[in-house]
Parts: C-alpha cells; sequence; structure tokens
C-alpha cells in the first residue's frame, strides 16, 4: 500500500456511506461537526485524520472504525 492510500480509502468510504444516506457534502458535514471543505479534504484523501477523528466520524455514522479503514467494493458497503 503506497503512502496515502488509506487515506484515500477512508475518504471513499465516508463518501459511500454519505452518498447511501442521501445527503450532501455539506449535510454530512453539520452531522459530524465539521466544516464541509474539510468534510470534502477527508472524502479526497487530502485531509490526515487522527484517530480520535476516525472514531468519532465513525460513531456518528454508526459503522465500526474498521469499516472505514479496508478497502472495499462499493456494493459491499451497506446502509443502516
Amino acid at each position: 500500500m503506497a503512502v496515502g492510500d488509506l487515506q484515500k480509502t477512508v475518504g471513499r468510504n465516508l463518501r459511500t456511506y454519505r452518498l447511501q444516506r442521501g445527503l450532501s457534502q455539506e449535510a454530512f458535514a453539520d452531522l459530524l461537526g465539521v466544516h464541509r471543505t474539510y468534510m470534502g479534504g477527508i472524502e479526497r484523501g487530502e485531509r490526515n485524520l487522527t484517530l480520535k477523528s476516525l472514531e468519532r466520524i465513525a460513531e456518528q455514522i454508526g459503522v465500526d472504525p474498521g469499516e472505514l479503514i479496508y478497502e472495499k467494493k462499493s456494493d459491499q458497503v451497506t446502509a443502516d
């Protein structure tokens, strides 16, 4: 795995969860208590999340933090 791949995987997974919930990036950012541009940076893999932030985001969307860090096919990510 190359440097930065994990950030991109987390971003893709978060984007998938957001879209499954029918939320805009702005609404998702509001739900998580972060700014929209910060959320966009996370989704693009440009932001390096702390473990604490990853855990908080996972809790807010109701998934185990591990669900966000592993690459999966888009059809493997399930909505609550």
